[in-house]
């Protein structure tokens, strides 16, 4: 392959589904750590688990802590896009945002997901 792979994770689950909220930060960890470009995405109920103070109330038996998959991924430098209609229809300012989020709209999303080399959607 040419260039460096690149994966795209859309998480749509939030805490109230730790399982399903959880893999997706399972997948994205793993690819970083095997030096694969990583951007996460967050969309419908999945914006939640990147408000302040969310990931550390999420976990799931036998995975890692979300909090700490959460940690791996701004560490490894992965893109973490928030879908903009999403935090609004949940009351949820940008500034209640982790670090390293970026609020965007779909065509980013879009973007970001024609120019991989994979994509998987929780």
């Amino acid at each position: 392959m040419a260039g460096k792979e690149k994966l795209v994770v859309i998480a749509t689950h939030g805490p109230d589904e730790p399982e399903l909220a959880t893999l997706p930060f399972v997948m994205a960890a793993a690819a970083a750590t095997l030096d694969v470009e990583v951007v996460m995405g967050f969309q419908a109920d999945g914006v939640r688990l990147v408000r302040q103070g969310v990931a550390e109330t999420v976990s799931s038996p036998e995975f890692t802590p979300l909090f700490e998959l959460l940690k791996t991924l701004q560490e490894s430098g992965a893109k973490l896009l928030v879908g903009a209609p999403c935090i609004k229809s949940r009351n949820i300012a940008p500034e209640e945002l982790v670090g390293g989020t970026e609020v965007v709209m779909a065509g980013r999303f879009v973007s970001e997901i024609v120019s991989a080399t994979s994509s998987l959607v929780y």
